[in-house]
């Protein structure tokens, strides 16, 4: 256990997108994406909506991926890591509803396991290596969910059954908007959204907004300020001991794929280093007198 000194890094985004159907939602998420990277072919969309994706094709030459059916986790874990591999700098989920609630999707993997308590044991894992995926990408991400009405039954005090609205929720597992950087909600379908869940703080306590490229850029420009990857090498590249290896590594948990394979090739190099100083036994010892050279044992 060791104190240190906080340092603000350079993030990925994580941004989430969530509303009714028709709020607007793909139309502002690719807007954001053109903001963040200015370049459209640094854009790819996975698109679960029913190739809805290509009715902004107007906007800009931005890559689709088209995800159908089954939504299983390992479908849209292995979407994301073709994108990845694409080089691509902004990955839009649209949406992530469907690995939730879509056709073979974690309900759906419940249900057909016996959709009791403990059948959650073998679907969680699945969900989270999902969640995984999107906060431990090397890309920015921005997610879209959809909303509906949320009801509760209840008995009144006359001990009748009553249905009360409860608002707006979320169509994916409970707690995915604390994994976000920024958490947008769309009020309605003016396309006006507020912050629910905010990081940055250029959004929380703001008036209501419609979204655009401008948009991107702002979030684009927090996420730049503070130390760079490039110089998180340079601190990488100086560590001189096993034991700061792994105390830098930990320093930066939403980079660990990058710098992994960095940490370790350090490590190399440094038993390559320790295995060519010569141990304190090797020393030299009496010289050769009949060719006037020392030996080592």
């Amino acid at each position: 256990m060791k104190l240190q000194q906080a340092k603000r890094h350079q993030v990925k985004l994580r941004i989430g997108l969530s509303g009714p159907s028709g709020f607007g939602k793909t139309y502002s998420a690719l807007l954001l994406a053109y903001g963040m990277t200015g370049n459209w072919k640094k854009i790819a969309l996975i698109d679960t909506e029913n190739n809805s994706a290509s009715l902004y094709s107007h906007l800009g030459d931005f890559n689709v991926l088209s995800l159908e059916e089954p939504f299983s986790p390992e479908r849209y874990i292995k979407a994301i890591q073709v994108c990845e591999e694409a080089d691509i700098s902004v990955i839009i989920i649209d949406s992530i509803s469907h690995e939730w609630q879509g056709k073979s999707g974690c309900l759906e993997i419940h249900e057909q396991l016996g959709g009791r308590f403990q059948d959650w044991a073998k679907v969680t894992p699945r969900h989270n290596a999902f969640i995984d995926a999107i906060i431990l990408s090397k890309c920015h991400l921005i997610t879209t969910s959809r909303r509906k009405v949320d009801y509760s039954i209840d008995k009144g005090s006359d001990g009748k059954t009553k249905v009360s609205k409860l608002g707006m929720k979320e169509i994916t597992r409970e707690g995915f908007e604390y994994e976000l950087t920024v958490n947008f909600e769309f009020l309605n379908d003016k396309h006006l959204v507020s912050s629910s869940k905010d990081r940055t703080g250029l959004f929380s306590g703001k008036p209501e907004f419609i979204i655009n490229s401008a948009t991107g850029k702002r979030l684009m420009e927090w996420s730049n300020d503070g130390i760079s990857l490039e110089e998180i090498k340079e601190e990488i590249n100086s560590c001189t001991t096993e034991e700061s290896l792994k105390l830098l590594y930990t320093q930066y948990p939403h980079l660990s794929k990058e710098l992994y394979p960095l940490i370790v090739l350090r490590k190399e190099t440094l038993d390559n280093l320790s295995n060519q100083i010569i141990p304190n036994e090797q020393v030299i010892q009496q010289p050769n007198l009949e060719n006037n050279e020392f030996s080592i044992k």
